[in-house]
């Protein structure tokens, strides 16, 4: 799986302030809200029911935020870039400073595991991570999530 099939450019960011993991989720919500048209507050409330299941921190600083939706028929995905981090209760109890949330429908199994599989693999590269923080643009920071995808199908 391709990040570029679910990760759009305009649902790439970079958040100046984000104070909390809530304010986080929120972020995510607005991103989803214009990037595909969602419903920023189902979107939240999605995050943070899975987020009460167990923390989504990975450790070094990056989390997987991830919702099940209904009003979605494909995983989409988005990325939040921070400049300050913030507490996400990572399994490392380091803050968290690279986020990527993935969304799929209600009914999504193996496609849904995939996706979270390609991101996590992805951003357990410390290479990638590097690139990233050393970005703030937002066309660059795509252009780093979906460079494998172009290595691969070479």
């Amino acid at each position: 799986m391709d990040l570029s099939t679910i990760l759009r450019p305009e649902a790439v960011k970079v958040v100046t302030a984000a104070s909390s993991r809530k304010r986080l989720l929120q972020e995510f919500g607005d991103l989803a809200a214009s990037a595909y048209d969602l419903s920023a507050s189902r979107v939240v409330e999605a995050l943070q029911d899975r987020e009460n299941l167990g923390p989504t921190g990975v450790g070094n600083g990056v989390a997987l935020p991830h919702a099940r939706l209904t009003d979605i028929d494909s995983v989409l995905g988005a990325f939040i870039l921070l400049e300050k981090p913030v507490d996400f209760n990572a399994v490392d109890r380091q803050p968290v400073d690279i986020a990527f949330a993935l969304f799929a429908p209600e009914d999504a199994g193996v496609e849904h595991l995939k996706a979270l599989a390609r991101v996590s693999r992805s951003l357990r590269d410390a290479a990638v991570c590097a690139k990233l923080r050393a970005n703030q643009d937002a066309g660059t920071l795509f252009a780093i999530l979906t460079q494998d995808d172009k290595v691969q199908a070479a």
